[in-house]
């Protein structure tokens, strides 16, 4: 007979796929746009927040019910009924994305470690120093080679993360009328000297929550747990918990900004910058669980994406995925290292973000158009295939998908350009 505890531990479960996608979603990248966007919007852009994780919800939906029909893998499935060169275009585009990510995620985490340290040592403690020992962690982590010790490993980071952003949102947080204000729809104006139309603005906080690489590993994550149609239930549940923990924690991210920094009429343009000015602002508790929060959020969105690779060509090549392996293991090792690129150079990995960005640029409409296709078909759906409504809503956010990669592949030859 299950006692308590084995019942407590089997609930949780249930939800670990969901969490592991919370600590894929969540980065750094997550905390910048928000944080920006609460610092120089208040909180009129939330609706966006509302928006995207509304999609997320929608796609990783489709992406699990089409596992659990065929039980099939998103890139065996590419591979299989589109043609081979599709998943070898994913495997290239979120192999490029995730490169140039844990570069900037560690950089970042680094960035924000050096500056708290500040407040209790003297000059502050190296960048480099906080680096290696968060890469030390993600590989120890990863080292064991079990995914559900993976997920419960991120389990624990995440609760962390969701702790203090949500405590800072209660510290922090703007009159409650301007939350409701956000909700609703509206197009912010934005300062002259930006350059940057509001589509842009919100097409980067979007683009930011709608990750093409969140509904790839979906569907291996779905196959792991071992979910058929009777699990449907259970992988709604499992998905509205996690988006709903999204909503939040990029909620409380922005209404911190907001309650502090946009009142104080103080802009923002990298996460770091926080530290420095919460403090005066908000006082030395809030600004340690803000950078808690930040380091959880780093440290969590890097496990997944140094998984990434050696997942994907699992996933492609419907091998076991057994992580000891040799060669998964050096593909990990070698990926976490890219994360002291920064400190050590000082620099943005300027090559391998513009080749990131330029991937992430078309790899959304095609992670639309792979579904729209797989899902339409009823020699592989049956029953299940995609309703009229299914097919509508898909086409709208294939249109806005097309839109966010022409204004990042237009970023990005401003990039090139400039």
């Amino acid at each position: 007979m299950a006692t308590t505890k084995d019942k407590i531990l089997s609930g949780l479960a249930a939800f670990l796929p969901g969490i592991f996608l919370l600590g894929f979603n969540i980065g750094t990248g997550s905390v910048t746009a928000m944080a920006k966007a609460g610092a120089t919007y208040g909180m009129s852009l939330l609706w966006t927040i509302v928006a995207s994780c509304l999609t997320t919800y929608f796609m990783i939906n489709l992406y699990s019910r089409y596992t659990l029909v065929t039980g099939e893998t998103a890139l065996h499935a590419f591979r299989k009924h589109i043609h081979p060169a599709v998943g070898i275009f994913f495997i290239v585009a979120l192999t490029a994305g995730v490169m140039g990510s844990v570069m900037g995620v560690m950089g970042i985490v680094a960035d924000i470690s050096f500056e708290w340290s500040k407040s209790f040592v003297e000059g502050g403690i190296a960048p480099v120093y906080f680096a290696l020992a968060f890469i030390s962690l993600v590989i120890v982590i990863f080292w064991n080679g079990k995914t559900q010790f993976f997920e419960r490993a991120l389990a624990v980071i995440v609760a962390i993360m969701s702790a203090c952003f949500v405590a800072n949102f209660f510290i922090l947080m703007p009159p409650p009328l301007e939350i409701v204000k956000g909700l609703i729809p509206n197009i912010p104006e934005v300062p002259a000297d930006q350059g940057k139309g509001p589509f842009l603005v919100i097409a980067s906080l979007v683009g930011t929550t709608v990750f093409s690489g969140l509904f790839i590993i979906r569907t291996t994550l779905v196959k792991e747990a071992g979910w058929t149609l009777k699990d449907m239930k259970v992988q709604r549940k499992d998905a509205i918990v996690s988006v709903t923990l999204m909503f939040l924690i990029s909620m409380s991210i922005m209404a911190a900004a907001a309650g502090t920094l946009y009142v104080a009429d103080i802009g923002l343009t990298k996460a770091s910058q926080m530290i420095g000015l919460l403090e005066p602002l908000a006082g030395p508790l809030a600004t340690a669980i803000f950078a808690f929060g930040i380091i959880a959020a780093g440290v969590s969105s890097q496990i997944p994406n140094v998984l990434m690779l050696p997942w994907l060509l699992c996933d492609y090549n419907q091998s076991e995925r057994e992580m000891t392996r040799p060669k998964y293991r050096i593909m990990v090792v070698l990926i976490s290292l890219l994360g002291l690129v920064v400190p050590i150079f000082n620099a943005p990995p300027v090559f391998v973000m513009i080749a990131s960005q330029a991937f992430n640029a078309v790899i959304l409409p095609a992670t639309v158009a792979g579904i729209f296709y797989l899902g339409n078909r009823k020699d592989l759906m049956g029953v299940h295939k995609n309703s009229t409504a299914t097919n509508v809503i898909l086409f709208l956010i294939l249109l806005f998908s097309i839109f966010t990669s022409a204004v990042g592949i237009r970023g990005v030859w401003q990039l090139v350009a400039g």
